[in-house]
């Protein structure tokens, strides 16, 4: 495992003359390993009002954390949007856009989950901690904790049991206060600062998925799936503007399904203040070698269609902004 997948703080700048200074900054603790939870990078002033959001590549695992799985090599790799931040960050240095990357890794906390979505049945309670683990908001949250990849996740497919033995209920806690709240907090930040900037904003909250099946032989699965929790987070008009950039280029994708959006939209889509959020997942075998394991032939494409989408949104995206700042002056 790396001990480390931090961008050296130059690795992110958008080119030679630009007249902006990037801002590099560090938050939360990843409890046992004591480096940070995830790494933040934003251009300032910001040149677009888009934020990437990477919550799942995390690859800093504390040995005690590894001890505790029963195969961790196989099991931390599976659950991980392997190297998908790099595909973040080649887009961010070309387009400008801020972005935020765990380095926690998902088998310690999933970032994408509720604080409440948690099976119960895997915490060894703490009499110190009379409320905790909390009761599923709803049935929705206890099905897929129970299935195994809720905020802690607890089995794979195929690979069964993640841990060798029940988790103290401290310990996800720790993860809970040290992690997951600070990121979240920090991606409320940044997106609160670019709607004050533009008057709206959007987070992509950047994802990876295994090779989807084929459901019909006469036409390839899709490539990516563009996920807005069923219009909720994001405008049909952007959502437009997303589908007739990935229809431009060629690319294959879907809408909503197999991967809709989680908590990362859930949390952060305030469309009623200009906040936008839209959930992408692209197909690990576009941008991996065969074993999807390393950066393959196609990572360079991948980025210019991510690339081309976040600037066709980010048009988008001011446009609705300045449309809302001039409605109150309207009114009055």
């Amino acid at each position: 495992m790396d001990a480390t997948d931090r961008p050296a703080p130059d690795s992110y700048h958008l080119g030679a003359g630009a007249e902006t200074t990037i801002s590099h900054s560090e938050g939360g603790t990843i409890p046992g390993e004591g480096g940070p939870a995830f790494v933040l990078q934003q251009p300032v002033p910001a040149p677009i009002p888009v934020v990437l959001a990477v919550p799942h590549a995390g690859r800093s695992y504390p040995p005690a954390l590894l001890a505790a799985m029963r195969h961790p090599a196989q099991a931390a790799r599976r659950l991980e949007d392997r190297l998908v931040d790099l595909v973040a960050q080649a887009v961010a240095r070309q387009t400008g856009a801020a972005l935020l990357i765990a380095r926690a890794p998902r088998a310690m906390i999933d970032l994408n989950r509720a604080p409440d979505d948690l099976d119960r049945e895997m915490i060894v309670p703490d009499p110190a901690l009379a409320d905790f683990p909390p009761v599923p908001r709803s049935a929705m949250a206890a099905r897929r904790a129970q299935s195994g990849l809720g905020l802690v996740p607890r089995r794979l497919a195929g690979l069964g049991e993640i841990w060798r033995q029940r988790t103290p209920a401290a310990d996800v806690q720790a993860r809970i206060t040290e992690i997951h709240a600070p990121y979240h907090q920090a991606l409320s930040g940044v997106l609160s600062g670019l709607a004050a900037r533009w008057g709206a904003a959007l987070m992509i909250d950047l994802h990876s998925m295994p090779p989807l099946p084929r459901r019909d032989a006469a036409e390839p699965p899709p490539t990516y799936v563009l996920g807005d929790r069923f219009g909720a987070a994001c405008s049909g008009a952007l959502m437009a503007t997303a589908f007739a950039h990935m229809a431009a280029c060629g690319a294959r994708a879907a809408h909503n399904r197999p991967y809709a959006g989680g908590y990362g939209l859930e949390r952060q889509a305030r469309r009623e203040a200009g906040i936008q959020a839209i959930q992408v997942e692209i197909d690990r075998s576009a941008y991996l070698d065969a074993a999807l394991a390393e950066p393959g032939e196609g990572l360079p494409d991948v980025v210019e269609t991510i690339t081309g989408l976040v600037r066709a949104l980010a048009s988008d995206v001011a446009t609705l902004g300045q449309a809302k700042q001039r409605w109150p002056r309207a009114a009055e």
